[in-house]
This record gives structure tokens, C-alpha cells and sequence, in this order.
């Protein structure tokens, strides 16, 4: 219960403050002329005025605020190395109940950073604040941080703490700690398909000096070097790009003895290869409407080179025109075919027919490029069905079909059920209707002794699209010239850019277009698994986290071809998949997370602020178990720290239940007291 006296003026404050000054100067007259009655008729004016400021007697009902304690728990990866877990829950178990011990005093416990695959680093103080958010500053009595000491968001001064109360950090771990890993200093994120790259990193060791170490070179894998290195040594290293997308580069080093943790012995670089320029030959074997579509397609991309040759003037045109007079190109079949061909990534014939421009010979050379790893794709009309086609060629051993005529019935293409599953046809924008959503075809070559099923199909469920290996390189042959029908928008159109770009880039082994795919995708606090296949079924795929922990996770079926499983991506770096077969890498996170680039536990990085708002930061054992110091309850002071002690500042806030208010000048008790005024000033003027 609190009492007090609390005023609600009648008039506005202005007056009652003139009025207070008028009696001061009408008392001083009084007095210094010794009037008789001065002190008589100072009294009533003094009580008229108080009148006018309507004073109350209070009385408050309070009811007392207890005092509130946040135990932060340190629960990131660096918290699992050595007996750091359980020295946190067992001096976790004591300290909650210590406090709770103290009357008057909440205890609010929670935990923090916890990996999550995107959190770099451990936020404890993020942690404190939410979980302080609904405390008034006046109500907080202090915080417990039980950690390792390594906290990457402390606050630069205690005014960005947002209270005024002690914080104690507990240490975990040892004093003699000693680890070593692999740090990055320098890393490329693009590399160019065919070239190098250089990757700097340094050998860190943490509690010794002069060790050596033997570091390993991987990329996607595969072993590329050993080499010695000095601890504290930096080296540069030169990475062969190999293929486009992520090329994982792993370098990892032998471990120290008695380390806390082989996690960080390893680092990783992920780093993009992309093609410097494809380069694309497209030979067009007369002026035709589709020409325009396959030029207008490969010209848009600007990655790709392109040289474009049409046929105008065949060797058996012969009309008289001197050669000298001609404002044609000679093709210059020999460069191109014979000592320039392997600079190629694609070749493409467009409507091409034996003319006597390419001696048989080239054609040879041409299968061999095949073979060797190039691509070729044979855009067909009836060219392809006639005596002079690239069929009865050397060309024949690696083109997926023979040609036996050509059908002029008009038909819609359809994927077929290998259409609906190969990633250069799957989802093809239309194709889910039927008829498909896309214009007709009216031309279409015959074939027979198909090598491989096609991925779409024409009139009577004749081949249209097939797609094919030859050694170690591809093929495709869409047996059809009115792709153009599509590019011009006839009856609608069609996706002839998607379907002729995911078919080029599918010939220049483009990864992301491969029949048999085992990728991993990070997407937010979860790791994606996808199963790229043209298989009924597939298998369970084991996941390794960085820390080496397996997991198996079974594929669930998607759209066709494409099989799915999602874990949580709950640990920074490299992250491993396999079925057995496939082999997929991927790293989550920074390149040097922050969690596992100093290891070692410390009471430096918390020391200053934690002694700066009058706590302190203290080892939690010192090698004779845990040694936690006493919980002391402290009233006022600037230091709540001591020799085997730490204080919470116990606050007195509290919250009003019930407030009695009687005004003094009210009803008859004011009444009575002006009326006895003036009565007590007439009985002394009247003597």
C-alpha cells in the first residue's frame, strides 16, 4: 500500500501560479508593515488557493513485478566438438535451478543457432532480445550465455544490448584446445569451360605452431594433387574447368592429432564453368522458308558463334555466269571439314543433300568428329529420302534411322511416352492436350530400322524427333522441315524456341539435359534431391552432410521423368548424394562459414561487454569438472560480479491494482475548512 498527495486544478496551472505569486507579495506587505492578523489572512488565502488546485489524498493498491533472467543456449554446431554438449546441459540444469531460487526472479531459457543451412555464423544476442522483446528495460534482471565464446553478432557497446543489466557468459571447452583447417582466400565464381582457375587458401592451425599437413586436391571427386603444406602457409593452386555448371573443388587436409574437429579440415569452392563462345556451323542445303527459323534461333543466343553457309549455286548449276563475275562465297569445304572441324561444338545440316560440294571423304571425317565427342543435328525434308542424301554416306553409321520416303499427311506431333520423360521434350508447353496445342505439320520423311525410340512422333506414329549417341558423341534427326510453321505462328504456333534450343544444347551436353541426372538443389533451410531419369523406377539415395552423418532418403515420383526427396539442409558445406551409380556435390553456405573458421573456445570475445554491463565471462571447467559460481541477488550497484560469484539486478517495478482518491476540498470537509478561514479572519478584524 502507497500513499500520496496528488492535485487536479480547477483552474488552469497559469492562474494558481499568479495567485501563488499575489499572496507571496500580499504576505510580505503584511508582515513587513506588521499588520495585525497578517498570519490570519495569509492562512485563508493560502487555503482559498489551495482550494483552487483541488488537492487529494491517495492511497495505491501495488502488487510487485518480478524480475526477469534470460538463459541463452548455445546450440551450434561448435557446441557438439568434444564435451562441450554435455558440459551445456549440465550447466544448464544447475543454473536454471539457481535462479530460480532467487524470489522474486523469472527465468526465461532459450536456445540459439542452431544450424539451419542459411544462418552464418552463431547469433546469440538476436536470440535475447526476442526473447526479452515483451520484458520493460525496467524489469530485466540480466542474462546467462552458456557458449563457447565464439558469437559472431555481439553488440559493439552495452548500449546496443537494449536493458541495463549484467550479461554473464559461461565458457564451455578447454583452455589447451588446439584444431586446424583449410580457409579461402581467394576464389573464382566463373570459369570458362577448357581454362584454369586459381584457388588460394592458407593452412590455419589453432594451438600449435610449425605442424605440417598433407592437403588433397579434388574436383567433382576425383583426386587431382597432394602436396605438403606449412602451418600458416598460403598456396595457390590452378583448377582445369571441365564442364559447364558447378565444378566442386574440395581441398582437404590431413588432421592434427587431437583435434576438436575434422569438419573444417575441408574446404570447398563451387565454381561455374561457362562456354566461352559455342561455336555452331549450320550449312543450309538450299534457300527454304525454314532457314530463317534455325538463323533467327541460333543468332539470338549470345554464346553462341555462329557460321552460316546456303548452298546457291550447286556445282551442277551451270549457266554460263564467269566465276569471276559471281557475287558468291566459295564454301570453303576443306577448311571447315577437314582442319577446322573439331573447333565445332554443333554442326548442323539443314535440308542438305549430296550436291558434289562435300567429297565423300568429309562425310568420314564428319562421323568421326561424331564419335570423337562432336554433335550433329539433321534437320530433314525430303532431301533426306532422296538418291543423293547424306544417308548413303559414311555419315549412315552414326544417324539414327534410314530413310524410306516421304508423307505429305498433315498431322499434329505428339511426345511419345520416352517424349514425356527425355528433359529436351518433358513439359513442352502444349503438349499436355489433345490434340496438343500446337500447329499442324504437313510434310514428314519415312523411316525404318530405328537405332533408338523417338522422343516425338508424327503421322501414324511414324519417328519425327529421334535423339542418339554415337561414342562419345550425339545426334539428333527431326525428320521434318515445317518447324518453320511454328515459328510463324500458323494455326497458333508452337514452342519451336524451347524445343530446338533444349535440342541444341542437348547435343553440347548442356548437364542439365542429360537423360540420367542425379542433382542437389538448395532452396531456403531444405536440400532437394532430384533424380533425373528415363526409368521406371530409381533407387533410395544416401545424402552426407559436412559433418559426415548419412542419411537415406527414398524419391517420390514428380512429373515424368523427374523423381524428388527433400531433407533438411541443417549443417554449412559440402553436402554428398549418391544412388550408387550417380554422383552429386553440392556446398551450402559460404565458402569459409563462419561457425567452423575459429573453433576453439574463448572468453576474450565476450569479456568486454560482458564486463562493461557489470557481469562477467568465465570457464565453466578448468579440468576439475563444473565449477559454476554462486547466483547472488543484487538491489543496486554497478558491479555484479566477484570472486566466485555473478549477481542479477533484482528490480522493484510493479503494477497498480487499486487506487482510493478523497479531495481534501470536497464536499463538507473543504467546506468547513474555507468557512473556518474566513470565520477565523472576521474574529480578527473585529477585536
Amino acid at each position: 500500500m502507497q500513499y500520496g498527495i496528488a492535485f487536479t486544478p480547477l483552474v488552469p496551472t497559469i492562474v494558481l501560479w499568479i495567485g501563488l505569486a499575489a499572496i507571496v507579495v500580499i504576505s510580505a506587505l503584511l508582515l513587513l508593515g506588521r499588520a495585525r492578523g497578517a498570519a490570519v489572512r495569509v492562512a485563508a488565502l493560502t487555503l482559498i488557493l489551495l482550494a483552487l488546485a483541488n488537492p487529494s489524498f491517495t492511497r495505491e493498491e501495488r502488487e510487485p513485478l518480478t524480475s526477469v533472467a534470460a538463459v541463452v543456449i548455445d546450440k551450434s554446431p561448435s557446441q557438439n566438438f568434444g564435451e562441450r554438449t554435455k558440459e551445456t546441459e549440465e550447466t544448464q540444469k544447475q543454473l536454471v535451478d539457481r535462479l530460480k531460487q532467487v524470489k522474486g526472479l523469472e527465468v526465461r531459457v532459450v536456445e540459439a543457432g542452431q544450424a539451419d543451412g542459411e544462418t552464418d555464423g552463431t547469433k546469440l544476442f538476436g536470440a535475447l532480445s526476442s526473447a526479452l522483446s515483451d520484458v520493460p528495460t525496467d524489469r530485466v534482471a540480466g542474462a546467462f550465455l552458456i557458449t563457447d565464446g565464439r558469437v559472431h553478432d555481439i553488440p559493439a557497446n552495452v548500449a546496443g544490448l537494449g536493458f541495463n543489466a549484467p550479461v554473464h557468459a559461461l565458457i564451455t571447452g578447454r583452455k589447451d584446445e588446439r584444431d586446424r583447417r583449410i580457409a579461402i582466400t581467394a576464389a573464382p565464381r566463373f570459369g570458362i569451360v577448357g581454362q584454369s582457375q586459381r584457388v588460394t587458401f592458407r593452412l590455419d592451425d589453432q594451438g600449435v605452431t610449425g605442424e605440417r599437413a598433407r592437403v588433397a586436391i579434388r574436383r567433382d571427386g576425383d583426386t587431382l594433387s597432394e602436396r605438403t603444406v606449412l602451418s600458416g602457409q598460403t598456396v595457390s593452386i590452378d583448377v582445369d574447368i571441365k564442364h559447364a555448371g558447378p565444378n566442386i573443388v574440395e581441398i582437404e587436409a590431413s588432421p592434427l592429432d587431437n583435434e576438436l574437429t575434422l569438419v573444417n579440415n575441408r574446404a570447398v569452392v563451387a565454381i561455374d564453368g561457362v562456354r566461352d563462345k559455342l561455336r555452331v556451323l549450320l550449312v543450309s542445303g538450299e534457300p527454304h522458308s525454314g532457314e530463317r527459323t534455325w538463323r533467327n534461333l541460333l543468332k539470338s543466343d549470345a554464346s553462341i558463334d555462329l557460321v552460316h553457309f546456303t548452298i546457291l549455286r550447286p556445282p551442277e548449276k551451270q549457266d554460263g555466269t564467269p566465276i569471276n563475275e559471281l557475287s558468291l562465297i566459295a564454301f570453303p569445304t576443306r577448311e571447315l571439314f577437314q582442319q577446322k572441324i573439331h573447333e565445332f561444338q554443333l554442326i548442323i545440316f539443314d535440308r542438305y543433300a549430296r550436291q558434289g560440294v562435300l567429297p565423300i571423304a568429309y562425310f568420314d571425317n564428319i562421323a568421326r568428329y561424331v564419335r570423337a565427342g562432336g554433335a550433329v543435328l539433321v534437320s530433314a525434308g525430303p532431301d533426306y529420302a532422296s538418291n543423293t542424301s547424306i544417308w548413303r554416306t559414311p555419315l549412315d553409321s552414326v544417324l539414327p534411322a534410314e530413310p524410306v520416303g516421304v508423307s505429305e499427311k498433315p498431322f499434329y506431333a505428339h511426345l511419345s511416352d520416352i517424349g514425356k520423360r527425355h528433359p529436351v521434350t518433358r513439359s513442352l508447353e502444349g503438349s499436355n492436350s489433345e490434340p496438343p496445342k500446337w500447329s499442324r505439320f504437313f510434310r514428314t520423311v519415312e523411316t525404318r530400322n530405328i537405332t533408338t525410340p523417338p522422343v516425338m512422333t508424327g503421322a501414324d506414329g511414324q519417328p519425327l524427333l529421334l535423339l542418339a549417341r554415337a561414342g562419345e558423341g550425339r545426334v539428333a534427326l527431326l525428320l521434318s522441315d515445317h518447324i518453320w510453321l511454328w515459328a510463324r505462328g500458323y494455326e497458333g504456333g508452337g514452342p519451336h524456341l524451347d524445343l530446338l534450343r533444349r535440342t541444341s544444347h542437348w547435343l553440347m551436353k548442356q548437364p542439365d539435359l542429360d537423360e540420367e541426372a542425379l542433382k542437389l538443389q538448395s532452396q531456403g533451410k531444405d536440400l532437394v534431391v532430384l533424380r533425373q531419369t528415363m526409368g521406371d523406377a530409381v533407387q533410395p539415395v544416401t545424402v552426407t552432410s559436412p559433418s559426415g552423418k548419412t542419411r537415406e532418403l527414398t524419391l517420390s515420383a514428380g512429373e515424368p521423368g523427374l523423381w524428388r526427396a527433400t531433407t533438411p539442409a541443417d549443417e554449412l558445406g559440402l553436402w554428398q548424394a549418391t544412388d550408387g551409380t550417380l554422383k552429386a556435390l553440392i556446398n551450402v553456405g559460404p565458402i569459409n562459414p563462419k561457425e567452423f573458421s575459429e573453433v576453439t573456445s574463448t572468453t576474450e570475445m565476450l569479456k568486454p561487454l560482458a564486463q562493461a554491463s557489470g557481469g562477467d565471462a568465465r570457464r565453466i571447467n578448468e579440468g576439475s569438472g563444473i565449477d559454476l559460481p554462486r547466483i547472488v541477488p543484487v538491489r543496486s550497484s554497478a558491479v555484479f560480479r566477484g570472486d566466485g560469484w555473478m549477481g542479477v539486478h533484482m528490480r522493484d517495478a510493479s503494477v497498480v491494482r487499486g487506487v482510493g482518491v478523497l479531495p481534501v476540498f470536497a464536499g463538507l470537509i473543504g467546506l468547513l475548512l474555507l468557512l473556518g478561514a474566513f470565520a477565523a479572519t472576521w474574529l480578527r478584524e473585529s477585536r
